[in-house]
């Protein structure tokens, strides 16, 4: 494993995560932030796992492949709650009244850090995969 570029990968996915949570609390159209928020996310963190996977992947040449999705994806999410704790407790919990504890034992987050195991797990398997098996030479 690129243990850099997995971290790089996880970065990416943060970023992206933190701006799928994000957005429909700048968008004045949308009434009930919190209730779009809790339908969107689970959904738009999908396409961002797999563009930090893509990320991975996409230059690993012939050995890319032997990193499994599911060690990718324990990877990523990792990065992901350190980058929670660091940056989105401090900035965006605890001003609301939420602490770290509250945060992490949330039964929503571990659902989304499944998904993330989840969908590398698929992405490696459904994509990275056969792809390396069609450019072996027979």
């Amino acid at each position: 494993m690129n243990t850099q570029r997995a971290i790089i990968s996880g970065v990416i996915t943060w970023i992206l995560g933190v701006l799928v949570y994000s957005a429909p609390y700048f968008l004045p159209f949308i009434e009930n932030s919190e209730q779009y928020v809790n339908v969107v996310f689970p959904l738009g963190i999908i396409p961002a796992v797999t563009l930090g996977a893509y990320f991975y992947y996409r230059t690993q040449g012939s050995t890319g492949y032997k990193t499994n999705g599911f060690r990718l994806g324990v990877v990523m999410i990792m990065v992901a709650i350190v980058l929670d704790a660091l940056i989105t407790v401090p900035l965006f919990i605890i001003p609301e009244g939420g602490n770290h504890f509250a945060f992490f034992t949330d039964l929503s987050f571990w659902l989304i850090a499944a998904e993330f195991v989840i969908v590398t797990s698929i992405y490696w398997r459904w994509i990275v995969v056969p792809n390396r098996t069609k450019s072996q030479p027979a």
